[in-house]
């Protein structure tokens, strides 16, 4: 897998973890109604169906969070990775349209001078 489309897995694994923690809030509130559904008085039932919905409003906002982190992270990535590829465009592109530095071409009739090496 190609490192430009770790921010696809990124959304991925948010999308299963999403649909994980749904699932979870969705079996709890299904505990909470079964039990209203058993209760004796009023009171019992009517506090069973609130801690039910409680549970599928936090359930849903967690679940939500954790999207948008989700997203905002591989956004960040998939940005910063098109900005690095585009730096590496630009320096290409600076290179090929600098004229490499010529050694100064030798005078006709005079022999090139050779470097001298040091001896230590």
């Amino acid at each position: 897998m190609a490192a430009a489309d770790l921010d696809i897995v990124i959304r991925r694994n948010a999308k299963e973890q999403h649909r994980v923690l749904m699932d979870a809030a969705k079996e709890r509130r299904d505990h909470f109604l079964e039990l209203a559904a058993k209760a004796t008085n009023k009171a019992a039932r009517d506090r069973h169906k609130q801690a039910a919905k409680d549970t599928m409003l936090q359930g849903a906002a967690i679940a939500r969070r954790l999207q948008m982190s989700a997203e905002n992270a591989a956004d960040s990535y998939a940005r910063s990775i098109r900005r690095a590829a585009m730096e590496v465009a630009e320096a290409a592109k600076a290179a090929a349209t600098a004229k490499p530095a010529k050694a100064p071409a030798p005078k006709p009739g005079k022999p090139a001078k050779k470097a001298k090496r040091k001896l230590k």
